[in-house]
């Protein structure tokens, strides 16, 4: 059965996958450019490239789609992450960019959990959640740093009901646009979904309702010429919180491809996302503190000598 979306006003030129991922949340952009080059998603009832600009009134036809989600865990030797501590109780991982955390809908490509698995098979009876055994937060896909893993039923419990009564230390390192006019400051913009783009947070104002309490502190570490390195604490963890609260704050994180204005003038990036999990602090199931700190990944290192 076809179904019908007709563009509606355009406030920037905007190509068809992507408004497509915008306005269809729950499907891949991966399967919906597979479809448009298999002519099964139209544009005025013509085949059309992913890349096809949109412009008012357009009308798109597309099929019904339905994404093939993992069902199941499938360890996977070949996935690549950085085992930082090995505990009876707990993994401690430096998670590369450019890798989801777990499966979920829509997920198709390999996933940390899944490497972490095949190395320790045991953590599949561990959790609440087949897909996602041993996981009590999460970072971005585009992000990198530290995360814990729990190894047993104990240890993920003290950790879930440590991140629910905030008694986690977490801490980021996030570069910036533009230059900070305060030492310090923070942001508790209430998050919600935007409503525009089903694929974003958003930030809301103080006199909106529905949205989730979100604290986030931050420090200037060194102001460059054009962008700001900043040490990043959250009170809270919502989903893009660090990412949404900069950029509702006036300076989205360098090299984000989600929430980055197009019309900054400051256009150098790494490659990939600047925002690095530097820190990561809990007490452990004996109630001591255990701490670990992870240094930037190199190109980022690289990135910012190359604003010095």
């Amino acid at each position: 059965m076809s179904q019908t979306i007709t563009v509606p006003p355009l406030t920037q030129p905007t190509r068809l996958d992507k408004f497509l991922v915008s306005q269809l949340p729950t499907l891949s952009r991966h399967l919906l450019q597979q479809n448009i080059k298999q002519g099964l998603i139209t544009v005025n009832n013509k085949k059309a490239t992913p890349h096809h600009w949109l412009k008012k009134d357009d009308v798109i036809n597309y099929p019904l789609l339905v994404n093939k989600p993992k069902t199941t865990l499938q360890p996977n030797p070949n996935v690549k992450w950085e085992l930082i501590k090995d505990t009876v109780d707990y993994l401690i991982i430096n998670k590369p960019s450019g890798l989801t955390t777990h499966p979920a809908s829509g997920v198709t490509e390999p996933t940390l959990i899944e490497g972490v698995v095949a190395k320790y098979p045991d953590l599949k009876t561990v959790g609440e959640d087949a897909l996602r055994p041993g996981i009590v937060h999460r970072l971005d896909k585009e992000a990198s740093g530290l995360m814990v893993v729990a190894k047993n039923q104990a240890m993920f419990e003290h950790l879930k009901n440590a991140f629910q009564e905030r008694k986690v230390a977490k801490e980021y390192s996030a570069l910036v646009i533009g230059q900070m006019h305060q030492p310090s400051g923070t942001i508790n913009f209430s998050i919600s979904r935007s409503k525009n783009n089903r694929t974003k947070m958003a930030a809301q104002a103080a006199n909106q309702t529905g949205g989730k309490e979100a604290v986030t502190h931050f420090t200037v570490v060194k102001q460059y010429q054009a962008v700001c390195l900043i040490s990043v604490t959250i009170a809270t963890g919502r989903t893009h919180q660090i990412r949404t609260h900069l950029n509702s704050y006036g300076h989205p994180l360098v090299g984000d491809p989600i929430y980055r204005p197009k019309n900054l003038s400051f256009k150098n990036n790494p490659g990939r996302l600047f925002l690095h999990a530097t820190k990561l602090g809990f007490f452990d199931l004996l109630n001591n503190w255990q701490e670990f700190v992870s240094p930037l990944p190199l190109e980022l290192q690289d990135f910012l000598k190359q604003l010095s």
